[in-house]
């Protein structure tokens, strides 16, 4: 029984080296493989985070070096224009890191093809925000038998452009060159390429209508002006008429889109089309009657300069009374501006008739709408993370986030995914209440009151920040509903597209 126990340990101990020594050799085997296959694809193992991080990087160069590494957190996520991104910033300790470039915007797609991307600039052009829900049916075809009218149109007009240059001597053979050439190149082209470009501004002819007119106004005369010009720099003929056509055909864009707007704020019922022709008929005998006195004028021989200044400060002081007597009902930017800080200031909103004439219509064109942003992009509304996570807590059940950036001296609201019209309202009259606030505290200085122009003196702490937008919030809470009716006991129209939000929406996940 010794020996047979003997032996048997023996065997057992002869069994276990030789699979010891076969484990070895299999384990030496995988390492060399596992060797091989890093040293051919080093990305193949890296983790989960990092293999995506670097493939987004590799998609999209969006990804600094700096961020691709532990530290890196994710904030949240952006959808506008149906396109999405997410929120990168750097955290340092228990903090994340600070400052203006400290958090960094990802694409979660990757570029569209061309032909895409020439699509949908063709579609900001030709058809209205919204196409085809913002429309009815019957747009498209209207559309298509207008275009082919105009299409005529042009055509014609070359050979009646011809036609008038033969029956004033220019011989046939050379009318046809120069019909073209003047009707095309001055008139047709860079004219309409003018009015092209800028019928893009789109929605705000609807709600910027009385700032738009004063606009158009203004490059009228100033088209008028360089056409003037061209007497004292004859050589220069043709760039600046066709400088003074381009500004003289966006003018009359503008006044054409913003001309029923405002003859629908002066029918009480269904008579729009006899207030536009009776209005139309009193503009045509207007200039026909300034046609008579020019030309009496004219035969004195008066300065032409200082004539032509004379009659374009009378143009644009009647252009300014023009439309600053429309009355409108709707709140627009400006008009929402003067009745929050009306009714913040006295607890009364403005009637239509003072709430009109408090509205501003000209903005310098080098400044922004204002200190208030609404639908702003995240990165815009926050200079940091921190910033971010300082205020979000007290919006949590709301579904915008407001906040100050002391950078850029603006007040930014940023929306939701969920927002809807009335979250939209409100965040915008959240956003006043906070200005207020701030300007109450002294942290703001303002120099203009509808421009970016204000001035911080001192720069608010994180502390003082997150007292104020809590402080607002309650007031808000308090205020809002309070304001919708008192703006509708004054006939007031609120509504969100003609605050014109932003298009970028926040949201928790990728959709």
């Amino acid at each position: 029984m010794k020996l047979d126990r003997r032996t048997s340990t023996a065997t057992s101990q002869t069994l276990t080296a030789t699979t010891s020594s076969a484990d070895a050799r299999l384990l030496v085997r995988e390492t060399l493989r596992i060797s091989a296959n890093l040293a051919s694809s080093p990305s193949s193992v890296l983790p989960p985070s990092e293999t995506v991080r670097s493939q987004d990087a590799a998609s999209f160069g969006l990804i600094e070096e700096q961020f691709v590494d532990a530290s890196l957190r994710l904030i949240c996520y952006e959808e506008i224009d149906g396109r999405r991104f997410k929120y990168l910033a750097q955290k340092e300790g228990s903090k994340f890191r600070k400052g203006s470039n400290s958090i960094r915007a990802v694409s979660l797609q990757s570029r569209r093809a061309p032909v895409d991307e020439l699509v949908s600039f063709i579609r900001s052009y030709v058809v209205p925000d919204g196409f085809p829900d913002s429309v009815s049916p019957s747009y498209v075809p209207y559309m298509t038998w207008r275009a082919l009218k105009h299409f005529f149109g042009g055509a014609m007009g070359v050979f009646t452009t011809q036609a008038l240059l033969h029956s004033v001597g220019v011989s046939k053979s050379q009318a046809m060159p120069g019909a073209v050439a003047i009707n095309w190149i001055i008139k047709d082209g860079s004219g309409r390429i003018g009015k092209m470009l800028f019928s893009r501004q789109g929605k705000k002819f609807d709600y910027d209508l009385k700032q738009l007119r004063l606009s158009g106004d203004l490059l009228m005369e100033l088209g008028a002006a360089v056409e003037l010009a061209t007497t004292a720099v004859p050589h220069l003929f043709l760039p600046l008429a066709c400088a003074a056509n381009v500004a003289k055909n966006v003018a009359a864009v503008t006044s054409t889109s913003t001309r029923t707007p405002i003859y629908k704020a002066f029918a009480k019922g269904e008579n729009i089309g006899d207030v536009t022709a009776k209005g139309e008929c009193v503009g045509n005998v207007a200039d026909l009657l300034g046609t008579g006195f020019s030309i009496i004028m004219a035969k004195r021989n008066p300065s032409l300069f200082t004539t032509f200044a004379l009659l374009s400060c009378g143009y644009l002081f009647s252009s300014y009374r023009e439309v600053k007597s429309v009355v409108l009902h709707t709140l627009n930017r400006a008009r929402f501006t003067v009745a929050v800080e009306s009714f913040l200031k006295t607890g009364s909103v403005p009637t239509l008739q003072e709430g009109n004439m408090m509205e501003t219509v000209f903005n310098l064109p080098w400044c922004k709408d204002g200190p208030v942003v609404l639908g702003s992009r995240f990165k815009d509304a926050f200079q940091d993370a921190n910033s971010f996570y300082d205020v979000e807590p007290v919006f949590e059940k709301e579904r915008y986030v407001v906040a100050y950036n002391p950078l850029k001296g603006n007040i930014y609201a940023v929306l939701k995914d969920k927002a809807k019209s009335d979250d939209i309202l409100k965040a915008a009259f959240h956003a006043h209440v906070l200005l207020y606030v701030l300007r109450s505290s002294k942290h703001i200085q303002v120099t203009n009151e509808y421009t970016s122009g204000d001035r911080v003196t001192p720069l608010p702490t994180s502390a003082d920040l997150q007292a104020h937008v809590a402080e607002s919030y309650n007031m808000v809470s308090a205020l809002y509903e309070p304001f919708k009716n008192k703006t509708k006991e004054q006939g007031w129209v609120m509504s969100d597209s003609l605050l014109n939000p932003g298009r970028a929406r926040i949201c928790e996940q990728v959709r």
